[in-house]
């Protein structure tokens, strides 16, 4: 059974690829941006990486799972990683992904983000929480759901659809500065996004994780 604190917890793993792993994905990357010459049309834009990139990133979690299991006990693996690269000037606003349907199967309790490159300025990675009832709908769990009867479930909010515009509601940011090569796990009913770009490049590695 999934109980909700998973879909609202947040866990980092330092040193989620060797040096070596970093390297090769690096390279791998590099060349297939270079023979496609893919582009993000928006910030928000990811690209699905070549097999080989996959694979170092699937072996990684695969030794991750046990320190994941902690905080997200009914864990069993993720979809398949996107590729994000953010330039100076672009952002992700503020959004929620929620869990989508609560009797699907598997179901998305938590987002994954590798930092692969870190802005020299801005470009942090954030959570925002708040106390404001708008951000849930009135959908709860029941008897024989996958979830914890009881249990709530936010709105599905992006910067262009929701109920609710995230930036008009009282909240409180927590910005986050992980070290190079930290994975950072948060709960798929959790606020996040990213600050502006000042100067260099942001590339992110991001799946679901799926239970």
């Amino acid at each position: 059974m999934i109980h909700m604190t998973e879909t609202l917890a947040v866990q980092t793993i330092e040193g989620f690829l060797t040096g070596e792993e970093t390297a090769q994905l690096i390279k791998v990357l590099d060349e297939h941006l270079a023979a496609t010459g893919w582009i993000p049309a928006r910030p928000s834009e990811g690209m699905t990486p070549p097999e080989p990139a996959q694979a170092i990133l699937d072996s990684a979690m695969r030794r991750a799972l046990p320190v994941l299991h902690r905080v997200f006990p009914s864990a069993t693996g993720t979809d398949p990683w996107l590729y994000h690269d953010l330039k100076p000037g672009d952002k992700i606003r503020p959004h929620v992904h929620g869990v989508g349907d609560p009797q699907a199967r598997p179901q998305r309790i938590a987002r994954v983000a590798f930092n692969l490159q870190d802005a020299e300025s801005g470009g942090e990675f954030y959570l925002d929480t708040s106390a404001d009832g708008a951000l849930w709908n009135d959908v709860t769990a029941t008897v024989g759901s996958d979830y914890a009867p009881g249990t709530r479930f936010v709105h599905e909010i992006t910067a262009r659809s929701g109920p609710v515009n995230l930036s008009d509601i009282a909240h409180t940011r927590w910005t986050c500065t992980p070290p190079p090569g930290t994975t950072v796990v948060y709960g798929t009913q959790l606020v996040h996004g990213v600050l502006p770009v000042a100067q260099g490049r942001v590339r992110k590695l991001i799946t679901n994780l799926l239970a």
